[in-house]
Protein backbone atom coordinates (compact mmCIF):
# COMPACT_ATOMS: atom_id res chain seq x y z
CA UNK A 1 0.00 0.00 0.00
CA UNK A 2 1.11 3.53 -0.76
CA UNK A 3 3.57 5.00 1.72
CA UNK A 4 2.31 8.00 3.69
CA UNK A 5 -0.78 8.51 1.54
CA UNK A 6 -2.78 11.45 2.87
CA UNK A 7 -6.43 10.39 2.73
CA UNK A 8 -7.48 13.59 4.49
CA UNK A 9 -5.79 15.77 1.83
CA UNK A 10 -7.55 13.83 -0.93
CA UNK A 11 -10.93 14.32 0.74
CA UNK A 12 -10.27 18.02 1.25
CA UNK A 13 -9.48 18.45 -2.43
CA UNK A 14 -12.45 16.35 -3.52
CA UNK A 15 -14.82 18.38 -1.34
CA UNK A 16 -13.38 21.59 -2.72
CA UNK A 17 -14.01 20.31 -6.24
CA UNK A 18 -17.62 19.40 -5.41
CA UNK A 19 -18.69 22.05 -2.90
CA UNK A 20 -16.69 25.06 -4.07
CA UNK A 21 -17.94 28.15 -2.21
CA UNK A 22 -20.99 26.32 -0.93
CA UNK A 23 -23.71 23.76 -1.63
CA UNK A 24 -26.21 26.45 -2.46
CA UNK A 25 -29.10 24.04 -2.97
CA UNK A 26 -28.67 22.63 0.52
CA UNK A 27 -28.00 26.05 2.05
CA UNK A 28 -31.13 27.51 0.46
CA UNK A 29 -33.52 24.67 1.28
CA UNK A 30 -32.47 23.09 4.59
CA UNK A 31 -32.56 25.23 7.76
CA UNK A 32 -29.21 25.63 9.50
CA UNK A 33 -30.47 24.03 12.68
CA UNK A 34 -32.17 21.04 11.02
CA UNK A 35 -31.18 17.66 12.41
CA UNK A 36 -31.73 14.34 10.74
CA UNK A 37 -30.62 10.79 10.05
CA UNK A 38 -29.80 8.84 6.91
CA UNK A 39 -28.61 5.39 5.94
CA UNK A 40 -26.57 3.89 3.12
CA UNK A 41 -28.86 1.56 1.19
CA UNK A 42 -27.22 -1.17 -0.90
CA UNK A 43 -29.06 -1.79 -4.16
CA UNK A 44 -26.74 -4.40 -5.63
CA UNK A 45 -24.95 -7.64 -4.78
CA UNK A 46 -21.22 -7.91 -4.21
CA UNK A 47 -18.44 -7.04 -1.78
CA UNK A 48 -18.42 -3.88 0.32
CA UNK A 49 -15.47 -1.51 0.10
CA UNK A 50 -14.86 2.11 1.03
CA UNK A 51 -16.81 2.21 4.28
CA UNK A 52 -13.88 3.59 6.27
CA UNK A 53 -13.24 6.23 3.61
CA UNK A 54 -16.90 7.32 3.58
CA UNK A 55 -16.71 7.78 7.33
CA UNK A 56 -13.76 10.13 6.87
CA UNK A 57 -15.66 12.10 4.22
CA UNK A 58 -18.59 12.79 6.52
CA UNK A 59 -16.43 13.57 9.54
CA UNK A 60 -14.37 16.00 7.49
CA UNK A 61 -17.56 17.72 6.37
CA UNK A 62 -18.73 17.85 9.99
CA UNK A 63 -16.81 16.27 12.90
CA UNK A 64 -20.01 16.35 14.97
CA UNK A 65 -21.81 13.84 12.75
CA UNK A 66 -22.41 10.44 14.31
CA UNK A 67 -21.37 7.62 11.97
CA UNK A 68 -22.91 4.28 12.94
CA UNK A 69 -21.11 1.46 11.12
CA UNK A 70 -23.27 -1.61 10.51
CA UNK A 71 -21.11 -3.67 8.11
CA UNK A 72 -17.43 -4.19 7.34
CA UNK A 73 -15.21 -3.56 4.33
CA UNK A 74 -14.61 -6.86 2.57
CA UNK A 75 -17.97 -8.28 3.64
CA UNK A 76 -20.63 -9.67 1.32
CA UNK A 77 -23.56 -7.34 0.61
CA UNK A 78 -26.93 -7.75 -1.06
CA UNK A 79 -29.91 -5.67 -2.11
CA UNK A 80 -31.54 -3.98 0.85
CA UNK A 81 -28.56 -4.12 3.19
CA UNK A 82 -27.80 -1.05 5.28
CA UNK A 83 -24.06 -0.37 5.49
CA UNK A 84 -24.14 2.56 7.91
CA UNK A 85 -26.33 5.21 9.49
CA UNK A 86 -25.65 8.91 10.00
CA UNK A 87 -27.08 11.23 12.63
CA UNK A 88 -26.60 14.97 12.95
CA UNK A 89 -26.84 18.11 10.84
CA UNK A 90 -29.09 17.52 7.84
CA UNK A 91 -27.02 19.99 5.83
CA UNK A 92 -23.78 18.15 6.57
CA UNK A 93 -25.26 14.78 5.64
CA UNK A 94 -26.45 16.13 2.29
CA UNK A 95 -23.17 17.90 1.48
CA UNK A 96 -21.07 14.74 1.97
CA UNK A 97 -23.51 12.41 0.22
CA UNK A 98 -22.22 12.36 -3.34
CA UNK A 99 -18.51 12.17 -2.57
CA UNK A 100 -19.01 9.29 -0.15
CA UNK A 101 -21.21 7.44 -2.65
CA UNK A 102 -18.80 7.97 -5.55
CA UNK A 103 -15.95 6.47 -3.54
CA UNK A 104 -17.90 3.56 -2.11
CA UNK A 105 -19.62 2.60 -5.35
CA UNK A 106 -16.36 2.44 -7.31
CA UNK A 107 -14.39 0.71 -4.57
CA UNK A 108 -17.16 -1.84 -4.04
CA UNK A 109 -17.24 -2.53 -7.78
CA UNK A 110 -13.51 -3.26 -7.75
CA UNK A 111 -13.76 -5.45 -4.64
CA UNK A 112 -16.67 -7.35 -6.18
CA UNK A 113 -14.85 -8.04 -9.46
CA UNK A 114 -11.69 -9.07 -7.63
CA UNK A 115 -13.59 -11.48 -5.40
CA UNK A 116 -15.44 -13.02 -8.33
CA UNK A 117 -12.24 -13.74 -10.26
CA UNK A 118 -10.30 -14.88 -7.20
CA UNK A 119 -13.10 -17.32 -6.42
CA UNK A 120 -12.71 -18.81 -9.90
CA UNK A 121 -9.14 -19.84 -9.10
CA UNK A 122 -9.60 -20.62 -5.40
CA UNK A 123 -8.88 -24.31 -6.05
CA UNK A 124 -5.30 -23.38 -7.00
CA UNK A 125 -2.49 -21.68 -5.07
CA UNK A 126 -2.47 -18.77 -7.54
CA UNK A 127 -3.20 -15.27 -6.27
CA UNK A 128 -4.54 -12.23 -8.14
CA UNK A 129 -2.37 -9.13 -8.44
CA UNK A 130 -3.50 -5.66 -9.44
CA UNK A 131 -1.43 -3.31 -11.63
CA UNK A 132 -0.70 0.41 -12.07
CA UNK A 133 -3.62 0.72 -14.49
CA UNK A 134 -5.50 2.91 -12.07
CA UNK A 135 -7.29 6.26 -11.99
CA UNK A 136 -4.74 9.06 -11.39
CA UNK A 137 -5.09 10.35 -7.85
CA UNK A 138 -7.37 7.47 -6.85
CA UNK A 139 -4.85 4.63 -6.86
CA UNK A 140 -4.73 4.21 -3.07
CA UNK A 141 -8.47 3.58 -2.90
CA UNK A 142 -8.54 1.26 -5.91
CA UNK A 143 -5.71 -0.87 -4.58
CA UNK A 144 -7.30 -0.94 -1.14
CA UNK A 145 -10.50 -2.21 -2.76
CA UNK A 146 -8.55 -5.03 -4.44
CA UNK A 147 -7.45 -6.27 -1.02
CA UNK A 148 -11.04 -6.09 0.23
CA UNK A 149 -11.93 -8.43 -2.62
CA UNK A 150 -9.23 -10.92 -1.67
CA UNK A 151 -6.59 -9.83 -4.19
CA UNK A 152 -2.98 -8.85 -3.58
CA UNK A 153 -1.37 -5.50 -4.29
CA UNK A 154 1.49 -5.37 -6.80
CA UNK A 155 3.91 -2.46 -6.49
CA UNK A 156 2.16 0.76 -5.71
CA UNK A 157 4.19 2.99 -8.00
CA UNK A 158 7.50 3.37 -9.73
CA UNK A 159 9.31 3.99 -6.45
CA UNK A 160 8.69 0.90 -4.32
CA UNK A 161 10.03 -1.89 -6.54
CA UNK A 162 12.19 -2.37 -9.61
CA UNK A 163 10.24 -3.99 -12.44
CA UNK A 164 12.39 -4.45 -15.54
CA UNK A 165 10.04 -4.73 -18.49
CA UNK A 166 10.46 -5.22 -22.23
CA UNK A 167 11.11 -1.56 -23.06
CA UNK A 168 13.82 -1.32 -20.39
CA UNK A 169 15.49 -4.42 -21.82
CA UNK A 170 15.23 -3.21 -25.43
CA UNK A 171 16.50 0.29 -24.65
CA UNK A 172 19.39 -1.18 -22.68
CA UNK A 173 20.42 -3.74 -25.29
CA UNK A 174 19.37 -6.96 -23.61
CA UNK A 175 18.41 -8.70 -20.38
CA UNK A 176 21.95 -9.12 -19.06
CA UNK A 177 23.02 -5.48 -19.54
CA UNK A 178 19.77 -4.29 -17.95
CA UNK A 179 20.22 -6.46 -14.87
CA UNK A 180 23.90 -5.61 -14.55
CA UNK A 181 22.85 -1.95 -14.50
CA UNK A 182 20.23 -2.68 -11.83
CA UNK A 183 22.89 -4.27 -9.62
CA UNK A 184 25.16 -1.25 -10.05
CA UNK A 185 22.29 1.16 -9.33
CA UNK A 186 21.32 -0.59 -6.11
CA UNK A 187 24.92 -0.75 -4.95
CA UNK A 188 25.57 2.91 -5.79
CA UNK A 189 22.38 4.27 -4.23
CA UNK A 190 22.33 1.93 -1.25
CA UNK A 191 18.70 1.09 -1.91
CA UNK A 192 17.11 -2.20 -0.96
CA UNK A 193 14.38 -2.85 -3.50
CA UNK A 194 12.85 -6.07 -4.74
CA UNK A 195 13.57 -6.75 -8.40
CA UNK A 196 11.12 -8.33 -10.81
CA UNK A 197 12.01 -8.98 -14.44
CA UNK A 198 9.78 -9.59 -17.43
CA UNK A 199 10.55 -12.52 -19.71
CA UNK A 200 9.13 -12.91 -23.19
CA UNK A 201 10.53 -16.34 -23.95
CA UNK A 202 12.49 -19.28 -22.52
CA UNK A 203 15.85 -17.76 -23.45
CA UNK A 204 15.12 -14.62 -21.43
CA UNK A 205 14.05 -16.74 -18.46
CA UNK A 206 17.41 -18.52 -18.55
CA UNK A 207 19.25 -15.18 -18.72
CA UNK A 208 17.29 -13.80 -15.77
CA UNK A 209 17.98 -16.89 -13.65
CA UNK A 210 21.69 -16.73 -14.45
CA UNK A 211 22.02 -13.24 -12.94
CA UNK A 212 20.41 -14.22 -9.63
CA UNK A 213 18.80 -10.89 -8.78
CA UNK A 214 15.07 -11.32 -9.41
CA UNK A 215 12.65 -12.35 -6.68
CA UNK A 216 9.92 -12.84 -9.29
CA UNK A 217 9.78 -13.35 -13.05
CA UNK A 218 6.92 -11.82 -15.03
CA UNK A 219 5.92 -14.21 -17.80
CA UNK A 220 4.23 -11.94 -20.30
CA UNK A 221 1.91 -13.16 -23.05
CA UNK A 222 2.75 -16.84 -22.57
CA UNK A 223 0.11 -19.32 -23.70
CA UNK A 224 -0.91 -21.74 -20.92
CA UNK A 225 1.05 -24.60 -22.48
CA UNK A 226 4.18 -22.45 -22.70
CA UNK A 227 3.58 -21.22 -19.16
CA UNK A 228 3.67 -24.80 -17.88
CA UNK A 229 7.11 -25.21 -19.47
CA UNK A 230 8.31 -21.91 -18.02
CA UNK A 231 7.12 -22.72 -14.49
CA UNK A 232 8.81 -26.12 -14.73
CA UNK A 233 12.08 -24.50 -15.85
CA UNK A 234 12.02 -21.95 -13.02
CA UNK A 235 11.27 -24.79 -10.59
CA UNK A 236 10.52 -22.64 -7.56
CA UNK A 237 13.84 -20.76 -7.64
CA UNK A 238 11.89 -17.50 -7.84
CA UNK A 239 8.22 -16.57 -7.77
CA UNK A 240 6.31 -16.47 -11.03
CA UNK A 241 3.71 -14.05 -12.38
CA UNK A 242 1.66 -14.34 -15.55
CA UNK A 243 0.11 -11.42 -17.42
CA UNK A 244 -1.13 -10.39 -20.83
CA UNK A 245 -4.41 -11.41 -22.43
CA UNK A 246 -5.74 -13.04 -19.27
CA UNK A 247 -9.42 -12.55 -18.45
CA UNK A 248 -12.33 -14.29 -16.78
CA UNK A 249 -12.78 -16.65 -19.72
CA UNK A 250 -9.28 -18.14 -19.58
CA UNK A 251 -7.90 -17.40 -16.11
CA UNK A 252 -8.59 -20.89 -14.77
CA UNK A 253 -6.35 -22.44 -17.43
CA UNK A 254 -3.57 -20.00 -16.51
CA UNK A 255 -3.94 -20.53 -12.77
CA UNK A 256 -3.79 -24.29 -13.19
CA UNK A 257 -0.32 -24.06 -14.77
CA UNK A 258 1.20 -23.67 -11.30
CA UNK A 259 2.08 -20.00 -11.66
CA UNK A 260 2.18 -18.14 -8.33
CA UNK A 261 0.47 -14.91 -9.38
CA UNK A 262 -1.68 -13.55 -12.19
CA UNK A 263 -1.79 -9.78 -12.68
CA UNK A 264 -4.84 -8.19 -14.27
CA UNK A 265 -5.25 -4.51 -15.09
CA UNK A 266 -8.97 -5.13 -15.57
CA UNK A 267 -9.41 -5.37 -11.80
CA UNK A 268 -9.19 -1.59 -11.57
CA UNK A 269 -9.81 -0.16 -15.04
CA UNK A 270 -12.67 -2.27 -16.36
CA UNK A 271 -15.24 -2.37 -13.59
CA UNK A 272 -18.87 -1.49 -13.00
CA UNK A 273 -19.66 0.51 -9.88
CA UNK A 274 -22.14 -1.01 -7.43
CA UNK A 275 -25.47 0.71 -6.99
CA UNK A 276 -25.96 2.43 -3.63
CA UNK A 277 -28.05 5.31 -2.30
CA UNK A 278 -27.96 7.52 0.77
CA UNK A 279 -31.53 7.87 1.97
CA UNK A 280 -32.92 10.20 4.62
CA UNK A 281 -34.64 8.37 7.47
CA UNK A 282 -37.99 10.03 8.14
Amino acid sequence: MMQNYDVHAFIRQALLEDVGDGDHTTLSTIPADARGSAHLLVKDQGVLSGLAIAREVFLQVDPHLQFEQLMKDGGAIGYGDIAFRLHGSSRSITIGERLALNIMQRMSGIATKTAAIQNMIAHTNCKLLDTRKTTPGFRYFEKLAVTHGGGVNHRFGLYDMILVKDNHVDYCGGVRPALDNVKKYLATTGRSLQVEVEARNIQEIQEILSVDIAFRILLDNFAPTDLVEAVKLIDGRVLTEASGGINASNIVAYAETGVDFISMGALTHQIASLDMSLKAIK
